[in-house]
């Protein structure tokens, strides 16, 4: 019998990668040398946010996506943080708030003046506290405009309603550091993956645990929701230390459905997943390889479709959301790839190539806009919507009415031993706790020769006084 390979046809076969030409690359952007295994890069259709290189504290810029090119080496920085930046997501609403965590255990809520930064920006919109080590994940709800859910060292995650600027809940069932974070369609559940190798998927409101699995063959690094198709997708490790993917019914977490090998590198695979394409991407940490491949509900499941290759190794990958690509060139996917040899930002676009200029339906299907489906407090009430669906045949020219408003909060005090503890925030990180330290000496100092002085005065007083004792007699 002839052996036959099997073909499947797809339209997304002859996706390619195009690198944008140099002048429309970011150019001499320090980016941060930091090893921690994330993105350190956002994207919407206005701004790319990068964290930065910097001495003192963590610091990330943003620059206007139409302002390429190379960039001023004193170009303002949003620069709040006492540690050192470990993640930052823009809120899929609001295109001008952006929001970060730290090392110095804070997750903090940035707006982002029309236009760009014009000047440092130190202010923060929010500063929510109440982790008690570093923060090292954030994610945004996919339908509500203001939850924010954050993941830290002290293996927690804190559900934020940022219409209060308080945690509502904590999920407290990982016993080891919480590696990625994943929603659902919805928004109604969460998938994590942790470095206790186990897989879970939470109900967020209740913190309740509905499936878990114990990845012992296949360690477990990253997980993503695979849209309406209640899969999961996992890129680990095998027992034989190659790099690999797996395939999870996301109600029966008992074994995977498909585990695929992909090759035996060491960097870290970050998945993405287009829910509108069924098109999953893998990007190597530390190499410069994009493999692609469709999803599909039959079997083999996982199709390969192609490889896009590149010698410069990438640190991380910004994704521009599905409004802000260029609908006229058949452009799928835009990656902003970290080079940080080079100091460079580099888009790559994923293109179907079609011969007609006319708009392509079957490739650009209603797609999630950026019109929350729930309020924050809806969402905690217990209510669950599908996101608002918007087509990209006309582009996308409707700006978002919407209007991001903090809480003011009322100021509150704890008062032990006559010191006010959140007037007086104790130091997280050892750097703040140096400027603390050298901050309190000078005070001390100054404290003692303004002590020196009265002293002084006050003997000068007292001499006079004992004159004027002395000289009245006389002068009855």
């Amino acid at each position: 019998m002839s052996w036959r390979p099997t073909y499947r046809s797809s339209k997304f076969r002859n996706v390619y990668g195009k690198v944008a030409n140099r002048e429309h690359c970011f150019d001499g952007i320090p980016i941060t040398k930091n090893v921690h295994d994330n993105h350190f890069c956002a994207v919407n259709s206005k701004f790319v946010a990068v964290v930065t290189e910097s001495a003192g504290g963590g610091s990330f810029i943003v620059i206007p996506v139409s302002q390429s090119g190379r960039l001023d080496s004193h170009y303002p920085k949003v620069c709040g943080h006492q540690g050192n930046v470990l993640d930052i997501k823009w809120n899929p609403f609001f295109e001008n708030i952006i929001a970060s965590c730290s090392e110095d255990t804070s997750v903090r809520v940035w707006e982002i003046p029309e236009g760009g930064l014009r000047r440092h920006m130190t202010e923060a919109v929010l500063e929510l506290y109440g982790h008690s080590r570093r923060v090292g994940l954030i994610e945004w709800h996919p339908t509500s405009s203001g939850i924010l859910f954050s993941a830290g060292y002290d293996y927690k995650i804190l559900i934020w309603n940022l219409e209060i600027g308080d945690p509502v809940k904590m999920i407290d069932c990982h016993t080891d550091v919480i590696l990625s974070m994943s929603f659902n369609t919805d928004g109604s559940l969460l998938a994590t993956s942790c470095k206790d190798k186990k897989l879970r998927v939470i109900e967020p409101r209740s913190g309740r645990v509905l499936q878990q699995a114990n990845c012992k063959n296949h360690r477990v690094n990253r997980v993503v929701f695979l849209g309406n198709m209640k899969r999961l997708l996992t890129t680990g490790v095998s027992r034989w230390n190659t790099r690999q993917i797996a395939l999870w019914d996301q109600e029966d977490l008992s074994m995977p459905t498909v585990e695929e090998d992909i090759d035996g590198l060491s960097g870290l695979l970050f998945p993405f997943y287009d829910a509108d394409t069924h098109m999953l991407y893998l990007a190597g940490k530390g190499d410069g390889n994009i493999r692609y491949f469709e999803i599909t509900t039959e079997k083999p499941y996982i199709q390969y479709l192609m490889e896009f290759r590149s010698p410069a190794p990438q640190k991380g990958l910004g994704v521009m959301p599905k409004h802000g690509l260029d609908v006229a060139a058949c452009e799928v996917y835009r990656f902003y790839k970290l080079v940080t040899l080079k100091g460079l930002i580099e888009p790559i676009s994923m293109i179907v190539p079609r011969r007609s200029d006319t708009y392509q339906e079957d490739i650009y299907p209603m797609t999630a806009g950026t019109q929350p489906a729930l309020s924050a407090s809806e969402w905690l009430s217990g209510i669950d919507r599908d996101p608002v669906l918007m087509s990209l045949k006309d582009g996308y020219h409707r700006p978002n009415q919407l209007v991001f408003k903090a809480p003011v909060k009322e100021k509150k005090t704890m008062v032990v031993n006559g010191i006010d503890l959140l007037e007086n925030v104790p130091p997280r990180t050892e750097n703040e706790l140096l400027r603390m330290f050298f901050r309190q000496q000078d005070e001390l100092r100054r404290l003692k020769e303004e002590l020196t002085t009265k002293d002084v005065r006050i003997r000068q007083l007292e001499l006079e006084l004992n004159n004027l004792k002395n000289v009245s007699p006389n002068n009855v």
